[in-house]
């Protein structure tokens, strides 16, 4: 291993902070089997910092450049040279804790491809890199120099070379104009600029609503009602930004754009569906405003009985076209009668809006009330009330349809103290103990139940603290109700509840274990007969919520199907606690709720097609098991179809019973044929695979999907899409059942050698790593007789269990990457847009023509 990489992992402590470890690498692929990767990544730490990051040599060269860099070539930006990073750092964000080196947060700011222009080695050696960088926001040639300043750690310079890339840098910030990452949805907010900026105070709302009241307001302008509009989208934070900020609480609904247009209104989800006709009550509720026109931003909602909202009821009243049940939590105003306020002060906007709804409050209308309290405070309150968290939005900002960093949420995260039930022994590197299992007394019976277990949060002197007051302290019994078996107990000390654990966490899921929790210290400030979960409080501060006051909120529960409604109740899970992806905390029991819920997706893309399977009995981390047949699988419900064609027996899975019961053994993916059994020997579709080095940036999967795009176009072929669930998008193309296997395989190998030809240096048509070095293989070998792809709506053996996810073609540009949706957010993409990408698909007619082949210089 690199020596820096030494150097980095001597100065972390990975007990406490979730940044990858450096480990030698065994059986890797050569540097020659893809592109050099780059990555810039924005630093919260003491100060706000950029990490430029080159791989070369196997490791990531880092430089901390503090002001970032800049597209003019007149600007040099200082890079003081750190020490190495391992490459598995290049796609990192989080949170670093405080007291670890470099505490605070994280965001890939930008990612792609570095080309040398010299030999990368020598030229580093000499101090002198000239390079191109192909990013998502970086591009042209650019060089690092080094410099002869004197300090502990060498100083070099970041230039941008003069070309079509470059910039002045009084023309354009690309640090100001594109501050978020690419990876996700995070952001960062400059906190010292913050708490410099000066904003205006909040004003009252004008005493009416109408013409004069909105002209009033500074920075309207009048203008044509838009045809649509796009809304403001916040960006996710890990902490409360200093600065002038108000806060509201954020909502578990859909979020919802409504135009008026005298009386004529319409209903937009964000991306721009009309859902008028499923809310009927909440359009007469916004005629009755008696708007001239407006467009007006919320969120429709649907509280349970304690007032707090309630996803699984809103969808409820969707499909059961109870929309009487909804309340419309409006919280912005970008336009009314005949006036553009998109530039008017966020404050401004909002006293405007409650002005439009005082007097004319209906059930189906609410206002949605920002708070006086401070952030951290009405965080915690809205976390104890079960609520997803907090809204900010920066005092003065305008309206913008992006995502924005005027605009931040706060998510919440539960904490309460824990009996400590046991510990388990270390592994790799960790000393001491592995976790600690925790516990809780029920509230009715008293009887001492498991609670799951906490790994993280601990530092080295912690673990050997807590070691030796948990040593004392071994039984050879559980003191639990309910001990964990299996593989959830194997190597478990088990412990007197005398000990207190302080711990965070996300979610407590339906047997009551928590998940992704986090170590905050040892209490000993009350007795652990006394520790039961805790039981929410309504938000007093909330006027939305008074119907709550006093009352007890309800445990939070998963929505997802429950053992019982798996398929029936046909089907038992068993291990059902069993963690299959560690990144995420997600059991084999949420896997199989996600596939039950999704079933009347999934089980029409399945139907009549054989289908493999990918198991993995040990998790996504252990060893993957593909299998095409059903032998030896007990899977009930499951069908067979005879070896003739394949030589081999053949699975198909029909039914809810069967789809589960493949999760049942173990089942994580499921990938399909491209001929179902009405005609196994003649393909109804074939598939072009988007498969990206790993290293390029999702801006040349845009493009390459709309080349591809272009020329099935051109041959007259219509395409649907998906991602793929990993880095690459699908391109299927629907088929009328006349050729064989070989003639569609050579067609779509036809078309991949095609475009390989026109723009080789974007395209390879031959697989392999080696290949694909700094461009896309297009993947033609799935169109052929036996070979399968991964089915849509299925999971994948990814961190996370990401979803191959069926999407519309103009969507491409917008998303981060290919495995945008996994099994925990796909719910909301579902109950907005359904099937929808998809709906043609069934119902397309074409063929492979003699001319679209001439075309492609194929025999007629």
């Amino acid at each position: 291993m690199n020596r820096n990489l030494d150097d980095y992992n001597r100065m972390r402590d990975f007990s406490g902070t979730s940044e990858p470890v450096a480990v030698k690498r065994t059986g890797r692929k050569s540097a020659g089997e893809h592109a050099l990767q780059f990555c810039i990544q924005k630093h919260d730490a003491s100060h706000l910092h950029y990490d430029f990051r080159l791989e070369l040599d196997g490791a990531l060269k880092s430089w901390a450049v503090p002001k970032g860099p800049s597209l003019d070539p007149k600007v040099k930006r200082l890079a003081v040279h750190v020490e190495d990073h391992p490459l598995n750092y290049a796609t990192f964000e989080g949170n670093i804790p405080e007291g670890h080196y470099g505490a605070g947060d994280v965001i890939v700011w930008d990612r792609g491809v570095w080309i040398p222009l010299d030999d990368p080695q020598q030229a580093y050696a000499r101090g002198k890199l000239k390079f191109e960088l192909q990013g998502e926001k970086l591009a042209g040639i650019w060089n690092l120099v080094r410099t002869h300043m004197p300090g502990k750690k060498e100083q070099w310079f970041l230039i941008k070379h003069q070309d079509g890339a470059a910039r002045p840098q009084e023309d354009y910030d690309v640090l100001v104009a594109e501050p978020d990452s690419v990876l996700s949805e995070r952001s960062i907010v400059d906190k010292p600029k913050l708490a410099a900026k000066q904003v205006k105070p909040l004003k009252k709302a004008p005493a009416k609503a109408g013409k004069a009241a909105s002209g009033k307001l500074s920075g309207a302008r009048k203008a044509k009602l838009p045809a649509t509009l796009k809304p403001e989208l916040a960006t996710l934070v890990d902490s409360t930004p200093a600065g002038d900020w108000s806060y509201e609480i954020k909502f578990d609904g859909y979020r919802i754009m409504a135009r008026i247009d005298h009386d004529e209104v319409q209903l937009f989800t964000r991306n721009g569906h009309d859902w008028t006709h499923k809310l009927p009550q909440q359009v007469e509720a916004l005629k009755a405003l008696k708007l001239e026109s407006a467009w007006l931003d919320g969120e429709m909602v649907v509280a349970d009985e304690h007032g707090v909202p309630d996803f699984q009821a809103l969808q409820n009243a969707f499909d059961s076209g109870r929309s009487g049940n909804i309340a419309y939590y409006l919280f912005d105003l970008p336009y009314l009668n005949g006036v553009d306020l998109r530039e008017v002060p966020v404050q401004e906007r909002r006293a405007a809006l409650a002005t439009v709804l005082n007097g004319h409050e209906q059930p189906q209308l609410r206002f949605s009330e920002a708070f006086d309290e401070a952030p951290d405070a009405l965080l915690n309150s809205a976390c104890q009330m079960q609520m997803e968290g907090l809204i900010g939005k920066r005092l003065g900002s305008p309206y913008v349809s992006r995502r924005s960093s005027d605009w931040i949420k706060l998510k919440c995260k539960h904490r309460q103290e824990f009996v400590v039930v046991g510990f388990t022994d270390p592994k790799g590197s960790r000393h001491a103990f592995g976790a600690l299992l925790l516990g809780l007394h029920d509230h009715d019976s008293g009887e001492l139940r498991y609670a799951g277990k906490v790994g993280t949060g601990f530092t080295q002197t912690t673990l050997n603290h807590i070691h030796a007051q948990l040593k004392p302290l071994q039984v050879r019994q559980s003191a639990l109700a309910n001990p964990p078996s299996g593989f959830e107990a194997k190597g478990v000390h088990w412990l007197k509840p005398r000990l207190l654990a302080e711990v965070s966490f996300a979610e407590m899921t339906q047997d009551g274990s928590v998940r992704h929790a986090v170590f905050h210290g040892l209490r000993d400030d009350k007795p652990a007969k006394a520790i039961t979960e805790e039981r929410a409080q309504p938000v007093k501060t909330s006027k939305a919520k008074k119907a709550a006051a006093g009352k007890p909120a309800k445990k939070a529960v998963a929505t997802a199907p429950s053992q019982a409604d798996l398929a029936g109740g046909k089907v038992r899970i068993t291990h059902p606690d069993r963690v299959i992806d560690a990144s995420s905390g997600t059991t084999k029991m949420q896997l199989a709720e996600y596939y039950a819920s999704v079933a009347e997706f999934i089980l029409p893309q399945l139907k009549d097609r054989p289908v493999a399977l990918v198991r993995a009995p040990d998790g996504i981390a252990g060893e993957l098991f593909f299998q095409k047949n059903a032998e030896r699988l007990a899977i009930p419900g499951i069908q067979t179809l005879d070896k003739e064609l394949t030589g081999q027996p053949m699975m198909l899975i029909n039914n809810a019973e069967a789809l589960i019961g493949a999760v049942q053994m173990s089942t994580v993916e499921l990938h399909t044929w491209n001929a179902t059994t009405v005609a196994l020997e003649k393909p109804d579709r074939f598939v072009l695979d988007l498969d990206p080095d790993p290293a390029l940036p999702w801006k040349s999967m845009v493009e390459a999907t709309a080349l591809t795009l272009t020329v099935l176009d051109e041959l007259g072929l219509k395409a649907f899409l998906k991602t793929s669930g990993g880095k690459g998008i699908h391109l299927v193309v629907p088929l009328t059942r006349k050729l064989g296997w070989d003639e569609v395989k050579d067609f779509s190998h036809a078309i991949v050698s095609h475009m390989a030809n026109l723009l080789p240096e974007r395209f390879s048509a031959v697989s392999g790593p080696k290949n694909r070095v700094g461009r896309i293989f297009i993947d033609y070998l799935r169109n052929g007789l036996g070979a399968t792809t991964i089915c849509a709506y299925a999971a994948r053996t990814r961190d996370g269990l990401p979803v191959s996810m069926p999407i519309y073609r103009d969507e491409v540009k917008d998303l981060k990457g290919g495995n945008q949706w996994n099994i925990h957010n796909v719910h909301e993409r579902l109950a907005e847009v359904g099937d929808e990408p998809w709906a043609d698909l069934k119902k397309t007619r074409q063929s492979i023509t003699a001319d679209m082949r001439k075309r492609l210089g194929l025999k007629k």
